[in-house]
């Protein structure tokens, strides 16, 4: 089977006027991604996307154009067979690099692309993503990471010896997710822009459905903040755990004065309370305001930001994101470091497609890599998922194991027709 052409398509659908919510930061976003598909002249295609909020999707299309020669051609025997040597190569282009390198929009591009070709072999081993990851042995998963810049957090050698020591417990680990699911999170009760009524009857209807993890935007005014925060705790109970999220609104010393004022309301963590790139300001918030820890990852682009936040103690949770990280390759590097670091991962989901993404990844941790679910949830929106091939399947407050073979990023063509946007258009 051969790789023959690689299409990629402006996807964006209308949430800033379908939807009343938002956060402190991102105040109008239109879920949109960079979609790539992988056509094979014999065999499935490979479903691939990288999700963005609307204007600039365009500049990760045209990322994506430079990057598909990589694939184009390529027999898909030889590429599965040197996935770590792929990766490089497209990563670590010499000229495409300095647009990087390993972050922003090339990055992206970069990991829509690996994805793909992750849910091309998926579908071609007619297993579903987190199946194949968790019946590869610990040499085969040790050689799809390009451990360069990390040795001094982990080695190839640790990493082994890491996932050989669980792989012992791996038929358990997944005969119980198949029982019982992945246990996660809802974040779509405590948007801003939720009016009082709203908020109840959404935390009241979360409550009936099985949830016990509830998130919570904040950053706004800090009166507005505490009073919303009491709306909801009194909605959810003090049994219950409640997270906060300030998506990168605060300067370091605001942030430890802002989180402080909230804790009578016992957040579990605060997330991205700063800037994304700030490891020290992580570090000192989250020295100042525990025992509430300090969750993030959604922003940080790759595995040498997470090897410093877990270097700097500077998280208690990492919040890997599928498609910010360089692809399923470098996931699987930062749940090794998570893993040796003894720090909970609990991806970052919602917007177009990532939840369909990180139920894999949640599984195949737990399966393979930490065989640990303390304090281990998958965040959850209610959003698009009536877009997918294969949608998730939330239960009870917990993801259900996907079946189908692949990564779960098929969009229905039906959709794709729909809200691909024309190229050299006005997005307002």
């Amino acid at each position: 089977m051969k790789i023959i052409d690689v299409d990629v398509l402006d996807v964006r659908f209308p949430t800033s006027r379908t939807l009343d919510g938002s956060d402190a930061v991102h105040l109008d976003p239109d879920y949109s991604c960079a979609y790539v598909v992988l056509r094979t002249d014999d065999g499935p295609d490979g479903h691939g996307l990288t999700f963005t909020i609307g204007r600039g999707t365009e500049v990760v299309v045209e990322a994506v154009r430079s990057l598909a020669p990589f694939v184009t051609g390529r027999d898909t025997a030889e590429l599965f067979g040197d996935l770590r040597g792929f990766w490089r190569q497209m990563v670590g282009d010499s000229q495409l690099r300095w647009i990087g390198p390993e972050k922003g929009a090339i990055h992206l591009a970069g990991a829509a692309i690996v994805n793909a070709v992750w849910d091309l072999y998926a579908k071609a081993s007619e297993k579903p993503l987190w199946k194949l990851l968790a019946d590869m042995s610990p040499r085969e998963l040790v050689d799809v990471v390009d451990f360069t810049y990390i040795t001094d957090a982990i080695t190839p050698d640790e990493a082994l010896d890491l996932l050989r020591a669980v792989a012992p417990g791996k038929q358990q680990r997944e005969a119980q997710l198949r029982a019982d699911g992945y246990p996660a999170y809802v974040t779509s009760v405590g948007w801003m822009g939720y009016d009082d009524a709203k908020v109840e009857r959404l935390c009241h209807e979360a409550l009936a459905d099985g949830w016990t993890s509830f998130k919570m935007k904040v950053g706004g005014d800090p009166a507005e903040d505490a009073r919303r925060a009491a709306l909801i705790r009194g909605a959810v109970g003090d049994e219950h755990r409640l997270m906060m999220d300030a998506n990168q609104r605060w300067d370091v010393d605001e942030a430890i004065d802002r989180v402080k004022a909230l804790a009578e309301f016992n957040p579990f963590w605060i997330e991205e309370p700063t800037s994304p790139d700030d490891v020290l300001g992580h570090a000192a918030i989250a020295k100042a305001v525990a025992p509430i820890a300090v969750a993030t990852g959604e922003h940080a682009h790759n595995r040498v930001m997470f090897k410093q936040l877990m270097q700097a103690n500077a998280i208690g949770f990492c919040q890997i994101d599928s498609c910010r990280l360089g692809g399923v390759n470098e996931v699987i590097a930062v749940l090794l470091m998570a893993a040796k670091f003894g720090i909970s991962v609990c991806p970052h989901a919602g917007g177009v497609g990532l939840c369909e993404y990180v139920q894999h990844l949640s599984a195949f941790d737990y399966i393979a890599v930490s065989a640990s679910l303390d304090n281990r949830m998958t965040e959850y929106a209610e959003h698009l998922h009536e877009h997918f091939v294969a949608p998730i399947d939330v239960q009870g407050g917990r993801y259900m194991l996907p079946l189908a073979p692949g990564y779960s990023a098929e969009m229905r063509p039906e959709s794709l027709a729909e809200f691909a946007f024309p190229a050299g258009a006005c997005w307002r």
